[in-house]
C-alpha cells in the first residue's frame, strides 16, 4: 500500500475511533453526572475536530504534484499539526478551568463504578490507538499521524487522572480530589501541544531537523563511495511524508557525464535504499581540483597530483557549507 493511502486509512480510523469513545463519554457522564468526566467528553471533541481536520490534511498532502504546488501538497499537514496543537493547548485551559470550578462548587455524582468502567476502557483504546498513529506516523514521516498520536495519548494520560479521581472519590467521599488531579494532567496536556505547535512552526518554516541530518551524515559516512571525493552543501526539507534532500557530490574532474550520472545514481539508491521511496533527491556533480587529491584515497587515479594524506570524517557542520573539502579548512 503506498505511503500516502496508508497514512489516509489510519487517519480514518482514528477520526471514526475517536466519535465511537466520544460517545462513550457522554454516556458515562449522564450515568454519573460527574463534572469531571464531563470535561473529559468535552475535550473528546477536539479529538475528534482534530482527527477530521488530520483526515482532510492527509487527503489534500496525498495529491499529486501540479504546477501550482511543483513540490507536492504535504506541507499542509504542518498546518494540520498547528490546528491540532493549538486545540490541544485550548482543551487543556478549558480542563483547567474547569476543574476550578469544580472546586468551588462541587457537584454531587452517582454509579461512579460504571463510569469509572466506561472511562478506563476509552483511556486504553486512546492509547493504543495513539501507538499506533505515532509508529505509523514515524515511519512514513507523517507530521499530522505523529500529532494524532500524541494528542490520543495525552487525552489517555488526562482520562487517567479523572479514573484516579474518581476511585478516590468513591473510597473517600472527599470530591475536589477528582479536580485536584485533573489540573495535573492538564499541565501535561499544555505541554504537550505546546510541543506540536512548536514542531508544525519548525516545518513550515524549513527548520533543521538536527536528527534525520545526523541519520542522513552517518548512513553517507559508512557507505561512502570510492569516487566520492567529498559531498557539501547538503540540504533536507520536509514537505509531509515527502523529504526532498539536494547535495553537491565532489567526483574526479575527468569523469564524463555518463560516469558521473552513474555516482549521482549509486547515492541516490544508498539514500532510498535506508529512508524509502519517499525521498526526492537533487544532486549537482562537481569536478574535483588539485587540493582535492590531499583528500581523496581513490586507488590508482590517473590525475592524482599530490599524495593522499588525510580523510576527512563527513559531519555535518562541514557538509552542511557550500565549500568544497580540504585539509585546510579543517585546521
Amino acid at each position: 500500500m503506498p505511503t500516502s493511502a496508508q497514512n489516509f486509512k489510519t487517519q480514518r480510523t482514528i477520526a471514526l475511533l475517536s466519535i465511537g469513545l466520544f460517545l462513550v463519554k457522554i454516556a458515562a457522564w449522564y450515568l454519573t453526572n460527574s463534572v469531571a468526566i464531563l470535561t473529559d467528553a468535552l475535550e473528546s471533541i477536539v479529538n475528534v475536530v482534530a482527527g477530521l481536520v488530520g483526515l482532510y490534511s492527509l487527503y489534500i498532502s496525498a495529491k499529486p504534484k501540479d504546477l501550482d504546488h511543483p513540490y507536492g501538497h504535504g506541507k499542509v499537514e504542518f498546518i494540520s499539526a498547528a490546528i491540532e496543537g493549538t486545540l490541544i493547548t485550548v482543551a487543556g485551559v478549558f480542563i483547567i478551568h474547569e476543574a476550578i470550578n469544580n472546586l468551588q462548587t462541587p457537584h454531587e455524582v452517582k454509579k461512579l463504578d460504571y463510569g469509572i468502567a466506561l472511562v478506563a476502557i476509552t483511556a486504553i483504546i486512546n492509547y493504543l490507538a495513539g501507538g499506533v498513529c505515532i509508529k505509523t506516523g514515524k515511519k512514513n514521516n507523517s507530521l499530522a499521524l505523529i500529532a494524532s498520536g500524541k494528542h490520543l495519548k495525552a487525552d489517555t494520560y488526562t482520562t487517567i487522572g479523572i479514573v484516579l479521581g474518581l476511585i478516590l472519590m468513591l473510597v473517600t467521599n472527599i470530591y475536589w480530589i477528582d479536580s485536584a488531579v485533573a489540573i495535573l494532567f492538564a499541565v501535561i496536556i499544555l505541554i504537550t501541544g505546546y510541543k506540536i505547535v512548536r514542531s508544525s512552526i519548525a516545518g513550515i518554516m524549513d527548520e533543521v531537523d538536527i536528527e534525520l541530518l545526523q541519520k542522513m551524515v552517518a548512513l553517507l559516512n559508512e557507505h561512502r563511495g570510492e569516487n566520492w571525493v567529498d559531498l557539501h552543501n547538503l540540504r533536507i526539507i520536509k514537505y509531509g511524508a515527502l523529504l526532498h534532500l539536494d547535495c553537491h557530490l565532489t567526483v574526479p574532474w575527468y569523469f564524463n557525464v555518463h560516469e558521473a550520472h552513474k555516482e549521482i545514481d549509486d547515492l541516490s539508491g544508498l539514500v532510498r535504499k535506508h529512508f524509502g521511496d519517499s525521498v526526492e533527491l537533487f544532486v549537482h556533480s562537481d569536478g574535483c581540483l588539485d587540493f582535492s587529491c590531499s583528500i581523496c584515497d581513490k586507488k590508482n587515479c590517473i590525475e592524482r597530483k599530490r599524495p593522499f594524506e588525510k580523510k576527512i570524517e563527513w559531519a555535518i557542520d562541514n557538509m552542511v557549507l557550500n565549500n568544497k573539502h580540504s585539509i585546510q579548512t579543517q585546521l
